[in-house]
């Protein structure tokens, strides 16, 4: 049987789905996933079918077309639908995707690509909405873009989740529509929010979260889950350049400063900076990830420039990393047990910064906007104690031994069987 799984977003949002997909491969599906071109080399290093997707999604964010969200409204404004290589992304990706999904017999799929629904209920099979942060609402906090806000009590929280429920339809809609327009000559019927939807048997919502960072509440219906992060297990046959060897071998462990790929390229030179006054003032080794809000330099002895280095197998070799607060950053810096320290530019960023300082596994959130190389310093410094470090290596222990991906490809599994065996009988 095939599955087809649609990706949307940056690396951070296509590699959960290669980890959900290596234990999907292991029961014996076939996987195909569709994700943007400058993925297309890590689906197929991993064996997996790949399906083309319009939209080169790392030159719309190097063009500056997605502004960073720093408040929840802004979230909701900050794609620029006339732009063209966004209208390709959102318009033609949507063909692609369609296209991705012809002979699959299940549809999991990523909330920003909403098409997915739509498709899977056209075809008569399952869909399961993948996301990688709490997409159902509860009263038990705020939604993910309101977390770090003022709290106003339970009633609110749930209201905030609907907002952004409704919100992240609204942006996520635009192409649908004209594309299934442009296709059919009209709207799918019953065209509404998908996500309400997303918890039935046959529908259900899988969330890539460990139930160690937020616990599951109470009042999830029972078709939504929270199993665990889903993370590459085997990274045995990677092997690192010699500078990345040597450093890590010849000295303390570093700090690891790296802030994704829609870093703030426009200050990324006062951005580095900062970073280096930081780790010489607390007398530390640096491995600085270029690109995105980073410069490139010359690599010193206590300062390694890398640019791209897999997480799960660095971060357990390191003193500290400081990171944006990306969903799947966080996430390998956790398991690590490693202490951090997140530095949001926005959307939901600042809302891992929050949860990293209650779990206690961080020496702070600083807003990139506020942040100096004096802040930076005592938050670096903080990670160093040893409550900090003793709580990041707890926590580690417990988000690892989730196999938050195995479990969530046996729930898959156990809902594509019944729905089959229901339509047999």
């Amino acid at each position: 049987m095939l599955i087809t799984m649609l990706s949307t977003g940056t690396r951070g949002d296509t590699q959960p789905f290669i980890a959900l997909g290596t234990e999907l491969k292991k029961k014996g599906y076939r996987v195909r996933i569709a994700a943007s071109e400058s993925y297309r080399q890590l689906v197929e290093e991993y064996g997996f079918e790949y399906a083309p997707m319009r939209g080169d999604i790392a030159k719309i964010l190097e063009s500056g077309v997605v502004k960073d969200a720093d408040n929840p409204l802004k979230f909701f404004t900050s794609l620029n639908f006339k732009n063209d290589d966004l209208e390709e992304l959102m318009v033609g990706g949507q063909e692609d995707m369609h296209r991705a999904c012809e002979g699959a017999d299940a549809i999991v799929y990523h909330p920003g690509a909403a098409l997915g629904y739509f498709v899977a209920k056209e075809m008569g099979i399952p869909s399961i909405l993948a996301a990688p942060f709490p997409m159902t609402p509860t009263k038990e906090y705020p939604a993910i873009i309101f977390y770090d806000r003022l709290r106003l009590g339970r009633t609110v929280n749930k209201l905030t989740h609907h907002i952004f429920e409704k919100g992240f339809w609204k942006m996520a809609n635009t192409g649908v529509k004209k594309y299934w327009v442009k296709k059919y000559g009209q709207l799918p019927k019953d065209f509404s929010n998908p996500y309400p939807k997303q918890r039935t048997s046959s529908h259900p919502t899988i969330t890539s979260l460990s139930p160690s960072v937020f616990p599951v509440p109470g009042d999830w219906p029972e078709n939504v889950h929270s199993l665990g992060y889903w993370f590459i297990e085997d990274q045995a046959g990677y092997k690192p350049s010699k500078e990345v060897d040597e450093f890590l071998r010849n000295g303390e462990p570093p700090v690891y400063v790296g802030f994704g790929s829609v870093g703030d390229k426009a200050n990324a030179a006062e951005s580095t900076e900062m970073v280096l006054k930081a780790l010489e003032k607390n007398g530390k080794r640096g491995i600085i990830n270029a690109g995105g809000g980073m410069e490139e330099r010359e690599s010193t002895k206590d300062i390694l420039y890398v640019k791209s280095v897999p997480h799960e197998w660095l971060f357990p070799q390191l003193s500290a990393v400081v990171h944006h607060g990306g969903a799947g950053t966080t996430a390998a810096a956790l398991r690590s047990g490693v202490p951090q320290v997140v530095i949001p530019f926005g959307n939901d960023q600042f809302a891992w910064g929050k949860r990293m300082v209650e779990l206690g596994v961080s020496g702070g959130s600083i807003p990139r906007k506020e942040l100096t190389a004096d802040k930076l310093a005592d938050a670096i410094a903080l990670t160093q104690s040893i409550e900090v470090k003793n709580k990041a290596r707890e926590l580690g222990v417990k988000v690892s031994a989730e196999k938050g991906a195995q479990k969530s490809a046996d729930l898959i599994h156990k809902t594509i069987e019944n729905y089959y065996r229901k339509e047999r009988n």
